[in-house]
């Protein structure tokens, strides 16, 4: 499989990279869930926002990276029989999943930085607080936080599911393509 996308298939870097996007999301999510209720005494209550703020950082730079990676890349075409309406949504989706994933990483970068302190990345680097001090920055910020990661992890499972209908009803390659395999004959026409 090569590396970059091509009209018919993604890249092995765009299948990497997404894959990875989705556990690290989805791994934060349940960390995050599981972070606020560990008490004073738990061995858990410093290293875990700790682990949940230096992968939130580290997902920010992948991010960065997928948005030119995917800006300079073509995006396969979709699959035949797909009706205008699910290209729209599905291109509805992916924007909007986009958006959600910045705005929850910088919503966690609000919440961390309230304080005026850096966020350590493993002891390799820190990003510096550019904004903090706001009134209430840290409650209004981790607010918007849960919320937009609530309906990210929504969005994302209706984002499988639909990939899952595109492989069990459609029978398309959709899903296979995100798997990094390629197309084993012509798609077969659906009329939805």
């Amino acid at each position: 499989m090569a590396i970059r996308n091509t009209d018919e298939t993604y890249g092995s870097l765009t299948v990497v990279i997404h894959w990875a996007v989705a556990l690290v999301v989805f791994g934060l999510f349940g960390i995050g869930l599981w972070m606020v209720d560990l008490n004073y005494y738990s061995t858990w209550y410093h290293k875990a926002p700790a682990l949940h703020k230096g992968v939130g950082i580290l997902l920010a730079l992948i991010m960065v990276f997928r948005f030119f990676w995917r800006w300079l890349n073509p995006t396969p075409k979709p699959e035949p029989g797909q009706q205008a309406w699910e290209i729209k949504a599905a291109e509805a989706v992916h924007r909007l999943l986009y958006v959600l994933i910045f705005t929850v990483l910088v919503s966690g970068y609000l919440i961390s930085t309230a304080d005026g302190k850096p966020v350590d990345v493993f002891g390799i680097f820190s990003v510096p607080a550019i904004l903090s001090g706001l009134p209430s920055q840290e409650d209004v910020a981790g607010q918007v936080h849960l919320v937009l990661a609530v309906s990210l992890i929504g969005l994302a499972v209706f984002h499988a599911a639909a990939a899952i209908k595109h492989h069990v009803i459609d029978r398309d390659a959709t899903l296979k393509r995100m798997l990094g395999k390629k197309k084993s004959g012509p798609s077969p026409q659906h009329s939805h």
